[in-house]
């Protein structure tokens, strides 16, 4: 081949490659260009995965403040979020020793009945137990009143009972003797917000315990009880018990003696408060 024909079979090839590779080139980034645009318009109209934005799409660190607004985060409606209930938390906190305000915890409904009286002065146990005063006295708690006469022969007149209807000592009869004025009538419903009697400064004081279930007199009288009547020995166990359900309630306790208390102690009453 000679040199013309060997110029003439290359000069085409050498002319058109610049041509080709800017053709390539131009093509390249048209594409380039035509996918950023997509990208862009994807990443701006596209819901998101929460916590993903331009840097995590495209591998780079996040580390650092972003550039530009970020994305937003999509958000529970109202319907569908769940409200947590707070709980609900009772706390009892048990009165000390020489802080009773006039209540306590012996059970459902049963206040200190001698809460209202002035110059409450404890003193001995006995049938039932007895304190010197003057003023209101309450019932225990709910109840139902059986006696309340002005005349029964104690000292000083006056004998109430009536019968628990709710609590520990639901079924058992309370009585209230001496120095005391009823104020209310047989067949009545009374509650721990109820005046049942008027103690007056009569030099006997009032006793008040634990009744027979005819009403009739302590329960410290019957056989089961050890048949303990007004002549002794003292103190009885019924008398005993009664006062320590006065102690639960906030109720000074009475002068106890060394001896043990005599008597027993029918088993339908609670041993302890």
């Amino acid at each position: 081949m000679d040199e013309a024909t060997w110029h003439r079979k290359r000069s085409p090839v050498r002319q058109n490659r610049p041509a080709r590779v800017a053709a390539v080139a131009f093509t390249g980034l048209a594409a380039l260009v035509c996918g950023w645009v997509a990208m862009a318009t994807w990443m701006g109209g596209a819901p998101q995965p929460a916590g993903l934005d331009q840097a995590d799409v495209f591998g780079l660190p996040t580390t650092g403040a972003h550039q530009g607004p970020a994305s937003p985060r999509p958000t529970a409606s109202r319907s569908t979020q769940t409200t947590q209930q707070p709980k609900i938390v009772r706390i009892h906190v048990a009165s000390r020793p020489g802080q009773h305000q006039g209540s306590g915890p012996a059970g459902p409904g049963y206040l200190n009945p001698l809460r209202g009286v002035s110059g409450l002065v404890p003193e001995r146990i006995d049938e039932g137990v007895d304190f010197g005063g003057s003023g209101p006295v309450y019932a225990l708690g709910d109840a139902v009143i059986t006696n309340a006469g002005e005349n029964s022969g104690w000292p000083g007149g006056g004998w109430i009972t009536y019968q628990l209807t709710d609590g520990p000592a639901a079924g058992l009869m309370v009585y209230l003797a001496e120095d005391v004025t009823p104020t209310i009538a047989v067949g009545q419903h009374v509650s721990s917000s109820t005046v049942i009697a008027n103690m007056f400064a009569g030099g006997d004081g009032i006793e008040t315990g634990w009744a027979q279930p005819t009403g009739v007199s302590a329960e410290s009288e019957l056989p089961e009880a050890g048949g303990i009547g007004g002549g002794g020995p003292f103190p009885t166990r019924v008398g005993a018990n009664f006062d320590e359900l006065l102690q639960a309630l906030g109720v000074p306790a009475a002068p106890t003696p060394l001896e043990p208390a005599y008597g027993t102690l029918p088993a339908n009453y609670p041993a302890s408060w």
